[in-house]
């Protein structure tokens, strides 16, 4: 029985090392396409969007320059056709702080002619709790359930 709990304790070690290695960077004020980059045509804003998770109260800063860029947040078709002519809001004066106050998924493209279709655009997810399953780590915590009752296992078999 002890062999057995001290196998089931080197996989617990196991489990959480691989869940650290796999875990996804959250933030809670995240100025977009940091730290690489930024709002522009050079910084892949998909890949900098799917490797952070939002929570609602999170904040997201917009930076870029105004003679070359604005920021508009959109529908979801206006986002898929890089459509500028009807934004939920506009941000054109550099800068622009978008609180993500509920779970759901909001939208913003540059409206200068091409640039939403040379891929200045980024979709932003918002999930519910880090506890909830809904979240985009919901293997995490599975892993982390399973990891629990691994302990718990192993601490029975123990005695």
């Amino acid at each position: 029985m002890a062999r057995m709990a001290e196998i089931l304790l080197q996989f617990v070690v196991l489990v959480a090392i691989a869940e650290v290695a796999t875990a996804e960077k959250t933030c809670s004020i995240c100025t977009v396409g940091a730290p690489g980059g930024s709002w522009n045509l050079q910084t892949n804003l998909t890949r900098w969007a799917e490797s952070n998770i939002f929570y609602p109260g999170d904040i997201i800063l917009f930076n870029y320059d105004s003679s070359q860029h604005n920021v508009l947040e959109v529908t979801k078709t206006d986002f898929d056709s890089c459509t500028a002519t009807n934004p939920i809001a506009a941000h054109t004066d550099g800068s622009g702080v978008i609180n993500l106050s509920a779970v759901g998924t909001r939208y913003f493209i540059c409206g200068f002619n091409g640039h939403c279709a040379a891929g200045q655009k980024v979709q932003i997810n918002v999930f519910t709790s880090p506890t909830g399953v809904s979240t985009p780590n919901s293997g995490v915590v599975s892993v982390r359930a399973s990891a629990g009752l691994v302990v718990g296992l192993a601490a029975i078999l123990a005695f």
